[in-house]
């Protein structure tokens, strides 16, 4: 999508930012994985929000994706933390970097397991190098395929070895549905396209990816990210970058505006020239003005672990990947122009109370130019109800009636959760990637230099059939049948008008416990 970019840095900081010169002009790996471009200016422009320091002697939680130290403030509205707020909003770090790779590793018992040993031992030396809260959070998925040694075949069955024997209860079945469609059905699936699917011209299809694993590194220190990724993908010794093929490094950045400083989304925007940028609220932590990290609307670890709902997969009580969960990963565009009235006529949201609309749903009663909206969730009978009265739907509105316990349930764990419990927990970033920082496949992923607003999108869920039924629902498609009658890429359908997805890709994140090759300690 090259016409979203824009000026870029100034002649004097391209002038003392080498590093970032020599990416732009094309870059080799060894210069992405040292160079962070663009985002080395983030922490130089905001503060770091304060967060609760962690026992150094306390164990980090098993879950990965899980972090130690969220921060809550309570908003007023205006994307600002303030004494009179009333909608409490979790602040994420502000730095978000993933890597995808396949592996080097043979496809034999002796080198995978020698993988696993040292692969851990780096790992183990990074969170040695950081002790809590300055560690960099690292999440380790594997995709599907997983590993080399562990990957779907002819009926989406997981061998071991290429033809080898199946891994009886180890790998994460999804129960409901199984049952619903009375056969094996595995918590991780392969990623697949929706109605809604339409990457920019010229791009052809959505890129379904077929990555071996992903790590994501979260972070309010750029520093702490770059050393944990040189740790992972560096060639020197005790590094673990011989075991990886690196195929994208994906940067990106949220919030920055909660203390009342110019968020990055504003900032960042501004930097690059991008269509749209001076629309974009000066303190909204996304491009397309709001908040997105509404406490009420994210699920709690352990919410959205695999064993934790009754039910749900076979992980309860041992199972292997018992602490894990599923993470959907895709990059799409975000048409700022359109989005804030600078588009093609009849396309465009050029009015606050159209972008209100879309994002949300029809009727919200808030002043023009709030930022941080938290209406309650609706049903899919309410959904319905207003489609047929104002003819529309709201993005965040459509996908509630799939994304919430339709009963009070009482966990695994003997918590009980309310009905309309959440159940993705989500950890999306603005980037200005187009659509990566690097790729070791330029044409195919269509890359360019030139900045482009756009979004790393990446959720935490139980199992992908639950990110289907919430991305279907986005399109206005829904468990029982009914749909809306009109085009999913209508301006009357969220926000799928000004969204483009280029990449996407569904990983397991296993637990803590078994983040290294996991399963590599069966082989013989």
């Amino acid at each position: 999508m090259k016409e979203q970019g824009g000026k870029g840095l100034s002649d004097a900081e391209e002038s003392a930012n080498p590093s970032r010169r020599s990416f732009v002009a094309g870059a080799t790996l060894g210069v992405a994985l040292t160079s962070a471009g663009i985002y080395e200016v983030i922490d130089k422009l905001v503060t770091p929000p304060e967060r609760a320091a962690v026992q150094a002697d306390k164990p980090l939680p098993p879950e990965q994706y899980a972090i130690p130290t969220p921060r809550l403030v309570m908003d007023n509205g205006t994307g600002v933390a303030s004494s009179d707020g009333t909608i409490p909003v979790l602040i994420p770090p502000l730095h978000n970097h993933v890597i995808t790779a396949t592996l080097k590793v043979p496809v034999n018992a002796k080198a995978l397991q020698e993988a696993q040993r040292h692969l851990e031992a780096v790992i183990q030396a990074v969170e040695k190098r950081f002790p809590p809260p300055h560690r960099p959070g690292r999440r380790r998925r594997l995709g599907a395929p997983v590993l080399p040694a562990l990957h779907p075949q002819s009926g989406k069955r997981f061998r071991i070895l290429q033809g080898g024997d199946p891994l009886p209860g180890l790998l994460p079945v999804d129960l409901m549905t199984s049952k619903e469609r009375g056969r094996t059905v595995y918590a991780l699936q392969d990623a697949r396209t929706y109605p809604s699917d339409q990457p920019p011209a010229g791009f052809g299809q959505v890129r379904l990816e077929q990555n071996h694993v992903a790590v994501l590194l979260r972070s309010d220190s750029l520093d702490n990210i770059m050393e944990g990724t040189n740790a992972l993908f560096g060639a020197g010794s005790g590094q673990a970058g011989d075991l990886f093929t690196v195929t994208s490094i994906r940067r990106g950045f949220t919030g920055g505006g909660h203390t009342g400083q110019q968020s990055l989304a504003s900032r960042l925007a501004l930097e690059a020239g991008l269509p749209g940028a001076k629309s974009i609220p000066p303190h909204a932590p996304i491009f397309l003005g709001f908040t997105t990290t509404i406490k009420s609307a994210e699920s709690s670890t352990p919410v959205s672990n695999l064993e934790t709902l009754p039910g749900w997969t076979d992980q309860w009580p041992n199972g292997y990947f018992k602490y894990g969960t599923v993470m959907p990963l895709s990059h799409l565009y975000s048409d700022l122009a359109t989005w804030y009235g600078e588009g093609r006529a009849g396309r465009d949201f050029p009015l606050y109370a159209e972008r209100l609309r879309a994002m949300y749903r029809p009727g919200i009663p808030v002043p023009e130019g709030t930022v941080t909206v938290d209406p309650p969730a609706e049903s899919e009978d309410d959904i319905f109800h207003r489609v047929r009265t104002s003819g529309s739907y709201g993005h965040n509105g459509s996908m509630q009636p799939v994304n919430r316990l339709q009963k009070a349930t009482t966990s695994n764990y003997g918590m009980t959760y309310p009905v309309g419990t959440p159940v993705s927990n989500r950890g999306d970033f603005a980037t200005l990637d187009n659509p990566f920082h690097y790729t070791s496949d330029p044409a195919g992923d269509h890359y360019s230099p030139q900045k482009a607003a756009g979004l790393h999108f990446l959720i935490f869920v139980p199992t992908a059939e639950v990110f289907n039924r919430i991305r279907l629902a986005m399109d206005g498609y829904y468990p029982d049948g009914r749909r809306v009658d009109f085009s999913p890429r209508s301006p009357k359908a969220g926000l799928n008008a000004v969204v483009h997805t280029t990449h996407r890709q569904n990983f397991l994140i296993p637990p803590r416990s078994r983040r290294s090759f996991p399963l590599a300690e069966f082989l013989s």
